[in-house]
C-alpha cells in the first residue's frame, strides 16, 4: 500500500514528466531501423521511470551492453543523467524529499548506463 502511495505522488511531482521523456526519446531512436533495440530498452525505462517505487535495477556486465552504453552516452544519455541528477538533489534539500531524490538518482544511473538493466 505505502509503494502505490508513494508512486501515486511520485507520478504527480514530475514522475509523469520523467516517463514522458524517456517515450520521447525511445520514439526518436525507433525512426531509424539501427535504432529500434535503443528505443525498446527506453520504452521499458519509462515503466520504471513512472512507477520507480518497489522495483529494483540489476546492471549486466556484456561487451555488447558495454558499447551501446558508450553510444548512449555520447548521443545524449549523459544529459539526460545530469538533468535527473540535478532534480534528485533538488529533492533531497527537505527531509521529505529524500525518497523521491533517491529515485531521481536510480533514473540518472539508468540514464547513464541503460543497456544490460533489468528491472525487478
Amino acid at each position: 500500500m505505502i509503494n502505490f502511495l508513494m508512486n501515486l505522488l511520485w507520478f504527480v511531482l514530475l514522475g509523469c514528466l520523467a516517463g514522458i521523456v524517456w517515450i520521447i526519446i525511445g520514439l526518436l531512436w525507433c525512426i531509424t531501423i539501427v535504432g529500434i533495440p535503443v528505443g525498446i530498452q527506453c520504452f521499458k525505462l519509462a515503466g520504471l521511470a513512472f512507477w520507480p517505487f518497489g522495483r529494483d535495477v540489476e546492471f549486466g556486465e556484456k561487451a555488447s551492453s558495454f558499447l551501446l552504453n558508450i553510444l548512449w552516452l555520447i548521443f545524449g544519455g549523459f544529459e539526460l543523467a545530469l538533468t535527473f541528477m540535478v532534480v534528485g538533489a533538488v529533492f533531497c534539500i527537505t527531509v521529505v524529499g529524500i525518497p523521491f531524490g533517491l529515485q531521481w538518482f536510480k533514473l540518472a544511473k539508468l540514464a547513464l548506463m541503460p543497456f544490460g538493466a533489468k528491472i525487478k
